[in-house]
């Protein structure tokens, strides 16, 4: 199998994580974000694997649904149509492993158990009455916990009686098979070294959801090895009423200290503007775990035209539930006749399934098709889908209608002492997460004042959830030349500022103070555009996915305005150094701040630029270094000849080079003749892989013809 077709149509996040190599960056973490490809990461490390010599029998992949089992079993068979891979839930794994027969005897045997064990459902009535005949009280215990070994003091004899009752009978729950796996891993040489025998390779899908049990038989079954790939989103962490526990996943980096961390950020499910409200839902994350979502697709599935308008969330505020009822009606008749839609497009989503049976009941009187109503004349999946939040996990419309975003619906009721509302809230948060992200192309977040709620009509509190009300604009009337020395001192200072303050960010962030510093240039790359007043937007940025990022990148752009620089930050949305022939020692902390961003100092007579980025390699980091190879700002946007040198240096680096072309840039700052907002606009281009090239034409490679030329062509046509 060509290895080359398994990686195709990955972003070079996804191929790289499908590529790790267990033995030089031990056990990987990948911080899938919402919309990001994780199943297809999966299965097709799983393809990868397979490919590369590992037996699949050797292989065992962990889900949570058989459903979701099922899918990745049939996509890895596509390729590998007999392939024996271990793809299953945690239950399955646990019964799976007491079924076995090991040196003579069976698994189960092994644990104390008599009869093969034989899951069933719990009966609350017969295990609460179990309880009350052993004198113990119902709240200090649930069935589930069982066979739990946390201490429980004065209860493990009267415990004893009810586990021998289950081992003797075989009759267990489903959680009763997770520990007594594990008790068969921790307890007997024997059979541990079986298991970690028959599965070399192990690969977990939704990691944020798995319990502690379920994370101690991954361990167990692990042991010191390398071998583990998992995959999960914390801030889709949103099961933790059943026992889900997000800190596995805050744990990773600490149980594996050697292990590495990838992120999948590019989103191949909703436009910009809704992935940029997401990106605002989480503001006091560690900052190992923060991720950026962008938007992969930006046409959206079958390029309808309301997914290239790229609406902006909105948010509709309703006296009463009739009002709501009827703007939903309105806009979907309205959407599904302008942009030919289906009605399964649509989805209406809650929090609460009471909520739920509201408003299908609601859309239903209002003539409108609801999945899984028995409407005539329509089939049952062509509907309008109206679903809880936790049903809607993996699913995705093109038009999303959020409801009941107040106080105590979204969020949901918080209680408990502090901790545990605290604790609470983040899941709802995350939750909000979820709703937002289930949305394609349109959003809207709906607001109803009054409604009827537990049997009384109450007044709701807006949701903490919702994005603040739009705040006007400062205005500010000064003369062009003060209000350019006002943005000057602002942005100076700032920069001076932090400069005085890294020692302490320093020290606070310690390991962690790269991964601040890209989060801090982004952030200082905003403040410039708002004290420009520049109202910037970045044009295909998807294309960013196709740039292998663990090689060196030239970001080519041309050069209008000094506040190019912080509009190349914010459109590639990475920490960019620049190639430059002098350091600016004349201004100290500017030229602090070209070393701490990365810029390389070439002197041009002496050359040697291909030497420092080998070094820079060398040190670990990999230089994305911006180049404006007119060498001098343009007067206007039409382009000034071509400088080679950055080109030239390109070839001899194995870069891959990636154009941005500016528009308006300099008459935000240089032209400025107002105090207007400026639009600007930054168009990422197709990336140029310098070192595809050199391999496919070899000595007869041509700097100017084949790359400058290239690249210069590239730009003129987006210019005009």
């Amino acid at each position: 199998m060509d290895v080359q077709s398994i990686l195709k149509g990955l972003n070079s996040d996804q191929r790289a994580a499908v590529l790790h190599d267990h033995q030089k960056g031990a056990q990987l973490l990948i911080l899938a974000g919402a919309g990001s490809g994780k199943t297809s990461v999966l299965t097709k490390r799983i393809q990868y694997r397979i490919a590369s010599g590992v037996l699949p029998e050797k292989i065992l992949a962990l889900t949570f649904t058989a459903k979701a089992a099922a899918e990745m079993r049939e996509r890895v068979q596509k390729l590998f149509p007999k392939a024996g891979v271990r793809l299953c839930t945690f239950h399955s794994l646990a019964l799976y492993m007491l079924r076995q027969k090991i040196g003579g005897r069976f698994a189960y045997e092994m644990v104390g158990f008599e009869k093969p064990p034989v899951p069933q459902e719990s009966s609350d009535r017969e295990f609460l009455e179990s309880l009350s005949r052993l004198k113990v009280s119902p709240k200090s215990l649930n069935r589930e916990n069982l066979f739990a070994d946390a201490g429980r003091s004065g209860m493990e004899a009267k415990l004893s009686v009810l586990r021998k009752e289950v081992l003797s009978s075989g009759v267990v729950v489903f959680e009763d098979l997770i520990y007594q796996a594990i008790r068969l891993l921790e307890t007997c040489d024997e059979a541990r070294d079986y298991f970690r025998e028959m599965w070399s390779e192990i690969l977990v899908d939704e990691y944020q959801d798995i319990n502690p049990s379920q994370y101690r038989l991954v361990r167990a079954l692990l042991g010191d090895r390398k071998e583990l790939f998992v995959v999960g989103d914390d801030d889709q962490a949103i099961y933790g009423f059943r026992g889900a526990d997000i800190g596995n996943i805050d744990r990773f980096c600490k149980d594996f200290k050697e292990s590495t961390l990838i992120r999948l950020e590019w989103n191949y499910r909703s436009t910009s503007n809704i992935l940029h409200l997401a990106n605002g839902i989480f503001t006091n994350k560690p900052l190992r775990l923060r991720k950026v979502l962008r938007a992969g697709n930006p046409c959206g599935s079958g390029g309808n035209p309301l997914f290239r308008e790229n609406r902006r969330p909105e948010v509709w505020v309703s006296d009463n539930p009739v009002e709501e009822i009827q703007k939903i009606v309105d806009a979907v008749k309205t959407l599904k006749m302008s942009y030919d839609l289906h009605w399964k497009n649509f989805a209406v989503l809650v929090r609460y399934n009471r909520q739920r049976l509201y408003y299908e009941t609601a859309l239903a009187e209002a003539g409108l098709p609801v999945a899984g109503s028995d409407i005539e004349g329509v089939p049952l999946e062509d509907g309008i889908h109206v679903e809880t939040v936790h049903a809607s996990k993996g699913l995705q419309y093109a038009v999303v209608f959020y409801a009941g975003l107040a106080e105590g619906l979204t969020p949901g009721e918080c209680t408990g002492n502090s901790a545990q509302r605290k604790k609470q809230l983040d899941e709802e948060r995350r939750l909000y997460y979820v709703g937002v992200t289930r949305a394609e192309a349109y959003l809207i977040l709906l607001y109803c004042k009054k409604r009827f709620w537990k049997g009384r009509l109450r007044k709701l509190r807006r949701s903490r959830f919702l994005p603040g009300q739009n705040k006007k604009p400062t205005n500010l009337n000064m003369p062009v030349i003060l209000y350019r020395a006002y943005v000057a001192v602002t942005v100076l200072l700032y920069m001076l500022i932090h400069i005085l303050l890294l020692p302490f960010i320093m020290l606070r962030y310690r390991s962690e103070f790269h991964t601040w510093f890209e989060h801090k240039i982004q952030k200082f790359s905003s403040f410039c555009m708002n004290r420009l007043r520049i109202d910037l937007s970045v044009e295909d940025q998807a294309l960013l996915g196709k740039v292998d990022w663990t090689r060196p990148v030239f970001v080519m752009g041309n050069h209008n305005s000094y506040s190019d620089i912080p509009v190349i930050f914010l459109a590639v949305e990475r920490m960019v150094g620049f190639i430059a022939k002098n350091e600016l020692r004349y201004i100290p902390f500017l030229s602090f701040w070209m070393h701490r961003i990365g810029c390389i100092f070439v002197n041009r007579e002496k050359g040697g630029g291909a030497r420092l980025i080998r070094e820079s390699m060398a040190r670990g980091r990999v230089p994305v270094l911006c180049i404006f190879p007119e060498g001098t700002r343009g007067h206007d946007e039409s382009l000034s000849p071509f400088k080679s040198g950055g080109f030239r240096l390109s070839i001899e680096s194995d870069a891959t080079i990636l154009p941005v072309v500016i528009r308006g840039s300099r008459y935000a700052w240089e032209s400025r003749k107002n105090m207007k907002h400026v639009k600007v606009t930054a168009r990422i281009l197709e990336p140029l892989d310098t070192k595809k090239l050199r391999e496919e034409k070899g000595a007869a490679l041509e700097p100017r013809k084949d790359v400058m030329k290239v690249i210069r062509e590239r730009m003129e046509a987006s210019l005009r």
